[in-house]
C-alpha cells in the first residue's frame, strides 16, 4: 500500500498547534502522525495515496481553527520501509499507563514491570498508546470491570485497546477497522500477545448489522465519524452498556453529549488531557 508523506510547518509552532493540525488532517484521511515532542516544526503526516484529496486538504487548511497560525507543507511519495525499524530508531518508547499497564515492542530491551504488558509492533498505523486519546482510553479500560464482558473496539488501529480489554478479562472482543493495514497489524499484535478471543474484521459501522449486543464499546476515532456512526454503535449496545469515546477536542464535548443524549445515552464522566477529551456514556 503506497503512502504520501507530508511535512507540515506551522508558524508559530507549538504542541497545541500540532495537536489541532493532527485532528484537522485526520478528518481528511490522514492516519499517521509524527509530531515533535517540543512542539517545534515539523509535523510529519501520512496518508494512503488512494485517500489523498488535494482539494479537501486545501479546504481544511483554509478553515484551520487557529486563525493566528499559518500552515505550509510539502509532499513526497514514501518508499517502502521497515516501519518497525523506523519506530525503534525514532519514535516509539515504552509507555507506562497509570502505573499498571506498559506498552512496548519486541525491540525494547528495558521495559518497566507492570500488572499488564501489551506488545505492539506498529506498522504505519497510529496506535502505540502515546497519544492522549489512546492513553485516556487505556486508563478507562483499566478502571472498568471487563470480566466476562463482550467488547467492541471500533477503529481498532493496532488493536491496543482490544488487547488490554482481553487481558482485563473480557469474554470476547470484536475489533473493526476499515484499513487493511490496521487489520493485518492487529492480527499480528494479537498473536504476539498470545490471545485467542479477539476477532478482527475489515469494515466500518455497517459491519455491525445483525451483530450480537455488546456490554462495552470502545470508539477512539474522530468527531465526525463518531457523530455519523453513533446510532450504529448504540444499536448493538445492550441496556446498561457503556461506550467510551475519544478522538476529539474538549471544545467538541457539548456536541458529542448532545448527539449521545439524542441516541439514549447518558453521560457518566468526561476527562481530558492535552486538550483531547475522552467521554463515557451509559445506554439507558
Amino acid at each position: 500500500m503506497k503512502y504520501y508523506e507530508y511535512t507540515f510547518t506551522l508558524s508559530p509552532s507549538s504542541v497545541d498547534a500540532q495537536d489541532v493540525l493532527s485532528a484537522v488532517l485526520a478528518e481528511v484521511g490522514f492516519d499517521s502522525f509524527v509530531p515533535t515532542e517540543s512542539g517545534c516544526n515539523p509535523l510529519l503526516a501520512y496518508i494512503k495515496q488512494s485517500d489523498a484529496d488535494a482539494e479537501a486538504l486545501e479546504a481544511a487548511l483554509e478553515n484551520f481553527p487557529m486563525p493566528d497560525t499559518t500552515v505550509t507543507y510539502t509532499q513526497t511519495e514514501m518508499p517502502d520501509k521497515n516501519w518497525n525499524e523506523e519506530w525503534e530508531k525514532n519514535y516509539f518508547q515504552p509507555l507506562l499507563v497509570d502505573g499498571r499497564c506498559v506498552v512496548a515492542s519486541t525491540f525494547h530491551k528495558e521495559v518497566p514491570d507492570a500488572e499488564y504488558r501489551i506488545l505492539i509492533n506498529p506498522r504505519m498505523s497510529f496506535g502505540t498508546g502515546h497519544h492522549a486519546t489512546t492513553s485516556q482510553m487505556l486508563s478507562e479500560i483499566l478502571a472498568t470491570d471487563l470480566a466476562g464482558k463482550r467488547v467492541l473496539d471500533m477503529g481498532c488501529g493496532t488493536s491496543i485497546l482490544a488487547i488490554l480489554a482481553s487481558q482485563r478479562g473480557a469474554r470476547e472482543v470484536l475489533a473493526i477497522d476499515y484499513d487493511e493495514w490496521c487489520v493485518e497489524n492487529s492480527k499480528e499484535n494479537i498473536e504476539l500477545n498470545g490471545l485467542d478471543n479477539i476477532e478482527v474484521r475489515l469494515g466500518d459501522a455497517s459491519a455491525l448489522v445483525n451483530e450480537k449486543p455488546f456490554d462495552i464499546v470502545l470508539a477512539n476515532i474522530n468527531r465526525n465519524i463518531l457523530l455519523h456512526d453513533m446510532a450504529h454503535y448504540v444499536a448493538v449496545m445492550r441496556s446498561g452498556a457503556t461506550i467510551f469515546m475519544s478522538g476529539f477536542f474538549v471544545d467538541d464535548t457539548p456536541l458529542l453529549e448532545k448527539a449521545a443524549k439524542q441516541h439514549g445515552l447518558r453521560l457518566l464522566r468526561c476527562r481530558d488531557r492535552d486538550r483531547w477529551a475522552c467521554m463515557a456514556f451509559v445506554k439507558e
